[in-house]
């Protein structure tokens, strides 16, 4: 299959960016450096683009099918086991690389593929992590992503419940969190796309609120004294996550991100 054919089909069938997904996945298939088919249309005769192409087209995401994508500053290893990293988390990382306290260990629930946590250590080497997923599979992913990404001494990564977490996991400097928050009812209308990716990674419960009230619920134990948490929010859930948290006592500071969504909650343990 040539290229140009490859981002035909791609293309006709309303893949939004058919240029850059071609010339990716001809990369993928061939080795060829992806940057080097800007201006070039080779072949690929192995079939293996092909079976690439046919599940594009069935809405494989792309991260999926190239297994790896690009995260703030790093390069992970995607599997369907853990949610895709997507730009908007940078906001976090961006935040939290200048707001964590010098010299402490912070905790990254819900970890998925380690992405927050790594990209954080990645940038301040005086820092260390637990990352936490509930998923075996995440669990092994984050310490995958964590040697790929030079930071595997100054992470650990375990399996709890964020429902049940052990009292070990407790007085953490700083909280990272980017839990699920989507309502159970606005999965069935969300992208199928977006749908192939772990339901356990998406679903928040009946009001997608879940996650924060446990970790409301948590703060005190969770957090030492001087620390601060940081947790991603759906774009329309900035009052009740503040509500939730002011409930507790803790009304937190809400940033958006680059699109002007409502995006973070940030609060702090005096």
């Amino acid at each position: 299959m040539k290229l140009s054919e490859l981002r035909k089909r791609l293309a006709d069938a309303g893949i939004e960016d058919a240029d850059l997904e071609a010339r990716l996945l001809f990369s993928h298939a061939t080795g060829l450096p992806a940057h080097r088919l800007i201006a070039s249309d080779p072949d690929c005769p192995d079939p293996s683009l092909e079976d690439l192409l046919e599940k594009r087209l069935a809405r494989v995401p792309l991260a999926y099918l190239l297994q790896e994508t690009v995260f703030f500053r790093e390069t992970y290893r995607v599997t369907p086991d853990v949610l895709i990293p997507r730009p908007d988390t940078e906001l976090l990382v961006e935040e939290a690389i200048k707001r964590i306290p010098a010299g402490v260990r912070f905790a990254d629930l819900c970890c998925g593929s380690g992405c927050i946590g790594i990209s954080v250590l990645a940038s301040r080497p005086d820092l260390s992590c637990v990352s936490v997923d509930l998923s075996p599979a995440a669990v092994a992913l984050t310490r995958e992503n964590a040697e790929r990404n030079g930071v595997a001494g100054r992470i650990s990564a375990v399996r709890a419940d964020l429902f049940a977490l052990p009292d070990e996991l407790s007085g953490f400097g700083a909280l990272l969190c980017n839990p699920p928050y989507i309502a159970s009812g606005v999965i069935p209308t969300l992208s199928s796309e977006v749908q192939r990716e772990p339901l356990a990674a998406l679903d928040g419960g009946a009001d997608g609120l879940a996650f924060y009230r446990e970790i409301a619920r948590r703060l005190p134990s969770l957090l030492a004294p001087g620390g601060i948490a940081l947790l991603e929010i759906g774009y329309d859930q900035a009052r009740s996550v503040a509500e939730i948290f002011s409930a507790c006592g803790k009304a937190p500071e809400i940033r958006s991100d680059y699109g002007g969504n409502p995006r973070l909650a940030i609060l702090s343990r005096p």
